[in-house]
């Protein structure tokens, strides 16, 4: 399965929680930047999403695609923040509370490249489902 989200790639990450203390305790929570950031990825990617989760082993290969700025080239890595491993947590989360899978520790392989870009910027996502090894005997 493979699909493209035109859309400007949110810059908030999962990494960006924040805490209070209530009675004592930490309450964690999402700041409005990446509520927002969420809300815009269910958004879109419920639209694609498989009609029953997959339930094996999965490869997700993504590239973000930034809209470039003055300085930059279409096609150039954007070598700047967010950090790959950041924007994938927050859409792998999104893409869990969507229904792609069970839970995102079922994607054993990823590849992740961030790139700046003409029209059109957004998401590129492809999802392969795994085959199990067999042992040899």
């Amino acid at each position: 399965m493979d699909f493209f989200i035109a859309m400007k790639p949110p810059t908030a990450t999962a990494q960006e929680k924040q805490v209070r203390i209530v009675n004592g305790k930490p309450i964690f929570y999402d700041p409005a930047p990446v509520k927002d950031a969420k809300k815009l990825l269910i958004g879109h990617l419920i639209l694609h999403k498989p009609d029953k989760p997959i339930e094996g082993a999965v490869s997700l290969t993504t590239l973000w695609l930034f809209p470039k700025g003055k300085s930059h080239k279409n096609g150039d890595w954007r070598v700047t923040k967010p950090d790959t491993d950041n924007l994938q947590k927050l859409l792998k989360d999104c893409m869990t509370k969507c229904g792609f899978w069970k839970d995102d520790a079922q994607v054993v392989r990823e590849t992740v490249e961030k790139r700046w870009s003409d029209e059109p910027t957004g998401i590129y996502i492809e999802i392969t489902e795994l085959e199990v090894k067999q042992d040899a005997k």
